[in-house]
């Protein structure tokens, strides 16, 4: 008899420090549902949102590090 095997997911390697999902949404003005959409297709990695953004021409409203 034939085996049907279930295509394998991937995992993706984790680049940079991972965003919350508040930080993100803060650091490019987003509402939540435009940064969890975000979030959930690209996952957590700073690296890839920050290209995602900049891509997107999103400049962030808050920089790295700066708490006011």
């Amino acid at each position: 008899m034939t085996q049907i095997r279930e295509p394998e997911r991937r995992s993706r390697i984790l680049r940079g420090r991972p965003y919350s999902l508040d930080e993100f949404a803060s650091k490019y003005g987003l509402r939540n549902e435009q940064a969890e959409s975000l979030f959930t297709r690209f996952g957590p990695s700073s690296i890839e949102l920050d290209l995602l953004m900049a891509a997107k021409r999103r400049p962030p409203v808050l920089q790295d590090g700066i708490a006011e």
